[in-house]
């Protein structure tokens, strides 16, 4: 799916990485993500987009050292426009995944019922090897740091994958 397309609503499991400007985490969790995805075959089945909580950065490409981990993990990051949540996203959304605690706070307060809230996961929370809650914004450091990032977000989404897949080849959403 491209950033300038809409939501595949005719997906059985639709998913939405949210990270503060849409240019680090959670282009990086999107990329891997399509591509678990697109290898397991179920590109029809998942739908998989990304956003931020900020709008400062809508329209620009991911951050330069998100596109350059990415390449070094051998995935394409290129093609990726920010954008801002839409809080309307809810109801067409299964699963709604932050980074971190002030991400997933901000989600909930945006959410107006019960059913969407629960919808907010933080991306940690699905591996059960993990001690923290919160992956760190690596905006501010070096590239040390996010090639950190994105190992821990490419580990922590294919254990969210591991839980998701079973039931698309069900054909539960």
């Amino acid at each position: 799916m491209s950033f300038d397309r809409t939501l595949d609503e005719s997906a059985l499991f639709r998913i939405c990485f949210v990270c503060t400007g849409n240019i680090c985490r959670s282009p990086m969790a999107e990329v891997m993500f399509r591509d678990m995805v697109a290898k397991a075959g179920h590109s029809k089945s998942i739908a998989v987009m990304s956003a931020g909580t900020g709008d400062w950065h809508v329209g620009e490409r991911s951050d330069e050292r998100t596109i350059a981990t990415l390449a070094d993990g051998g995935f394409d990051g290129t093609g990726h426009r920010a954008r801002q949540f839409d809080p309307d996203w809810f109801d067409k959304l299964d699963l709604v995944v932050a980074f971190d605690r002030s991400q997933e706070r901000i989600l909930k307060n945006w959410a107006s019922t019960e059913t969407d809230r629960s919808k907010v996961q933080l991306l940690l929370s699905f591996d059960p090897e993990q001690q923290q809650l919160d992956i760190p914004d690596p905006y501010y450091s070096d590239a040390a740091l996010f090639e950190t990032v994105r190992r821990t977000i490419h580990q922590a989404s294919a254990a969210l994958f591991r839980q998701i897949e079973p039931a698309i080849r069900r054909g539960v959403s």
